[in-house]
């Protein structure tokens, strides 16, 4: 498994100064793995951390693990989620996809996915729609599929639309999603925290080409994140 840690660094007092991210890459079987996690120094809170503690820890099947750089995995392409927009209760993810490999990559419609809860068990009653428009305008995740190639070094991206609004009843908390970028392709297992609220409903945008254009094209890749979708609209 491929691990990813939120640790949180507190004053005396307890209070929550800063958090970090480490990830722990390909921990097999009853292994144990020693790292270490380093503070900013820079906020205004540095000089009064006492302690750490770990707030968060998800994990993914290391042959599944997001990639968004270095070698180019088997199935040719880079895939990955950024950290997301909220807006009023409204959240967008963008899910990106890179052409690292020597040949053509081909998409047509809509990421296949599939809803994880915390134990990697599926989840059920949760209604995926086709378009960001289902849930709101204006969050670059509608119109419609349209057939892409993407030559080596290209990339494009969808985007997962929802609403957190609660209510009575127990809301639907989703941590994983395993995404395939088209039916019969390697899945890659992400985090997006669906925080879904009451509303059982969450809307996929179509692939879209990404116009900017990866440095070194193929192979390895350094390349930062693609532009995301536009900031939604409540």
């Amino acid at each position: 498994m491929t691990y990813t840690i939120t640790f949180t660094f507190t004053s005396d007092f307890g209070e929550a100064l800063e958090t970090a991210k480490e990830s722990v890459l390909s921990v097999g079987p009853g292994k144990t793995v020693k790292g270490t996690v380093t503070m900013s120094e820079r906020g205004p809170g540095a000089r009064n951390i006492a302690g750490v503690r770990i707030t968060k820890v998800r994990s993914v099947p290391a042959a599944e693990a997001p990639s968004r750089g270095g070698a180019c995995p088997s199935s040719g392409v880079h895939l990955y989620s950024d950290e997301g927009d909220a807006a009023m209760g409204l959240r967008v993810v963008g899910i990106l996809l890179e052409n690292c490999g020597t040949r053509p990559y081909r998409l047509n419609g809509y990421p296949q996915l599939q809803l994880l809860d915390g134990d990697h068990r599926p989840v059920d009653g949760v209604k995926i729609l086709r378009g960001g428009s289902a849930i709101a305008t204006g969050t670059g995740a509608d119109g419609e599929p349209r057939q892409l190639v993407l030559q080596p070094g290209e990339r494009a991206h969808s985007g997962l639309v929802w609403r957190n609004t609660t209510g009575g009843g127990d809301a639907v908390n989703v941590p994983y999603a395993r995404v395939r970028p088209q039916p019969g392709a390697p899945a890659v297992m992400v985090t997006p925290e669906l925080d879904l609220g009451m509303t059982g409903q969450l809307g996929v945008g179509p692939w879209k080409k990404d116009e900017t254009r990866a440095p070194g094209g193929g192979g390895t890749s350094g390349a930062q994140a693609p532009d995301r979708p536009s900031a939604p609209r409540p």
